[in-house]
């Protein structure tokens, strides 16, 4: 196996483009005003859908790396409370700590010294590679949920 190009092509994944939307591009540009709001009910709003994911990359980034890491409790820790209203700020301040957990999560992919394929020495038998393949799954999916509520909300340039 091309250890290299299978880290290059986890990076890729990890980044989003081409095979689906990255996070600069579903979250760039959005209204304010459409933040909090749930485009049907049972829908969750780009801010709860977006939190979610920021709170969950950092869970399984910290469970990765810090053997002494305690889970938020699910699935209430996993997202923002329900009466909470985000503002553009706190919009950008989790966008900025998604981007910094990601290059994170980039950089153990970089790291030689580390054996994807190996268990995590504190992982209960889960592998790097299991998580990181993880982040690209959760990320993808939710990232996708965002455009649909995007495009039901009429917020997404086609």
């Amino acid at each position: 196996m091309n250890d290299s190009i299978f880290r290059k092509n986890l990076i890729e994944m990890l980044q989003g483009e081409p095979a689906h939307v990255g996070v600069k591009n579903a979250m760039e540009g959005i209204n304010p005003e459409i933040l909090n709001v749930r485009p049907l009910e049972g829908l969750h709003s780009i801010w709860e859908l977006f939190e979610h994911l920021r709170i969950s990359q950092e869970d399984i980034l910290r469970y990765t790396l810090d053997p002494k890491w305690v889970s938020p409790s699910w699935p209430e820790g996993h997202w923002p409370a329900p009466s909470e209203k985000a503002t553009p700020e706190m919009l950008k301040k989790s966008i900025n700590k998604f981007n910094s957990d990601l290059n994170e999560v980039i950089d153990l992919v970089k790291n030689l010294k580390i054996d994807l394929t190996g268990e995590i020495p504190h992982g209960e038998g889960r592998t790097y590679l299991r998580e990181i393949l993880l982040i690209i799954d959760h990320n993808a999916y939710h990232l996708g949920q965002i455009l649909s509520v995007r495009k039901a909300l009429g917020a997404w340039k086609a």
